[in-house]
This record gives C-alpha cells, structure tokens and sequence, in this order.
C-alpha cells in the first residue's frame, strides 16, 4: 500500500479544498459549480495559483491577495484533515469494498462536521447523495455484504427515530438520517460508532456545564454530528476490532 500513500495525500488535498467550498455553499443552497471560489470581503475570483490546497494560504500569509481580508485557518485545517483520513483509509483498509467506503465517507463526513458545527443542520443535500453511493457501492462491489448494510442502517436510524419523535428539542432529524447513513458505510461497527458519539456528547455536554453552570450550560445547543462523525472516523479504522472484542471473538 505504500505506493498509494503519495496520490492518497494528493487527492485528499484535492478533496479537501473542494470540501471547504461544500462546506461554505451548501448551507446557503448555492450551486457548487459556478460562480469561481470567490473573496468573502471583496468578491474577487480567487486565481488558480492562489488556490493550491495548504501552499497557497502559506504564501498569502491568510489573507486575500486583492484586499488583504483574512483567510480563516479552517480551510488549510480541513485540507490537511482530509489528506491525513484519506491516506489512513488507503493504508488501513483491508479491502477493496472498505476502502471504497472509507474513502467516500470521509468525504462526505468533514463537510457535515463543519456545517453542523456552524449552522447546527446536517443537509438532505449530503446525507441523501451518501445514501444512495453506500449502496451502489456495496452492490457493485461486494453484493453479500449489502444486506448487513441495510440492516445496519435501518437498525441505527430506527435507534435515534424514537427519541428524536419524542423529544423535537432534543436530537434532530438530520442527526436520525445521518446515524442511518453511517450503518450503511460501517455495517455493524456502527454500533460502537454510535457509543463512542454519545459518550463524546455527554463529556462535552458535561463540560459545558460544569464551566457555565447548570442553568446557562443547558442553554447552550451543541450539535451532535460532529460526535456521529468522530465515532465514524474511528470505528472506520478499528469498528470490526472493536465490535470482536464487544463479543469476545
């Protein structure tokens, strides 16, 4: 595998520059296409030379070329991100099937990260496209594991269903679809993906609370994509380890 490493980061870097765009146009429904990545303060299109992934933030020292507005440093932070999750799925992955959805569900799980920790929504638009290839790729590539991935997926959205109907305030229902999408890409290591986001909820719930009280910390609305999203990542490295020592295989 080690000759995949070097296109692995290319292409993550690549990704993960597209990603930033995901992440920034599809919360506001803009197209993905057109217009050219643009200067939030200017409106100037961003040059090709100016839009190398990690080099070109570097070289502009994060700030736009035409006038001089910061640059966050989240869009260089995703790029690396995506090119570090790449490369360990490439290296990582013991087969064709899982790599094809370990790739694919990174792609679509820093975008969702990103967007609910910014607007507190996890879009139809990402978790309906990432549905959909789940399943073409499990029927393409290895048709004897899809039923465990439709099980998987129905099992773990049926798991947040009930709470969410009862409780609106609570979880949302793009929490629910995204706990269905991540069955599909994990078959059953979906379940400790799914342990592994709530104990992250709960700590970081509680720590909210202890450092601004009972009252206030309970006003405070943290999204839980970012949790569903980290149990993935992690499950997605070591979820059938995890689950065979659950049932001490």
């Amino acid at each position: 595998m080690a000759p995949a490493i070097a296109p692995a980061a290319l292409f993550g870097l690549i990704i993960g520059s597209f990603l930033n765009v995901v992440a920034w146009r599809v919360p506001r429904r803009e197209s993905l296409v057109r217009p050219r990545s643009r200067c939030t303060g200017c409106g100037t299109a961003v040059k090709p030379y100016d839009n190398i992934p990690i080099v070109s933030w570097l070289l502009l020292r994060g700030r736009c070329r035409g006038c001089g507005e910061h640059i966050s440093a989240r869009y260089p932070i995703v790029e690396l991100i995506t090119c570090g999750l790449y490369v360990a799925v490439v290296l990582t992955a013991p087969d064709v099937l899982h790599g094809a959805l370990g790739l694919v569900l990174v792609t679509f799980l820093v975008p969702i990260a990103v967007i609910d920790l910014d607007h507190k929504i996890i879009p139809n638009r990402l978790t309906g496209p990432a549905a959909v290839l789940a399943i073409a790729l499990g029927a393409a590539l290895e048709p004897s594991h899809l039923p465990e991935q439709l099980i998987a997926g129905a099992g773990a959205l049926l798991f947040f269903l009930l709470p969410a109907l009862v409780n609106k305030k609570g979880m949302g229902m793009g929490d629910v679809k995204l706990a269905g999408v991540l069955g599909l890409y994990l078959g059953r290591a979906v379940m400790p993906a799914i342990f592994i986001a709530l104990v992250a909820g709960v700590v970081v719930g509680t720590a909210v609370v202890a450092h601004r009280g009972v009252t206030a910390g309970r006003r405070v609305k943290v999204p839980f994509g970012p949790f569903l999203a980290l149990g993935a990542l992690i499950c997605v490295f070591a979820g059938d380890a995890i689950v065979d020592a659950w049932l001490g295989s």
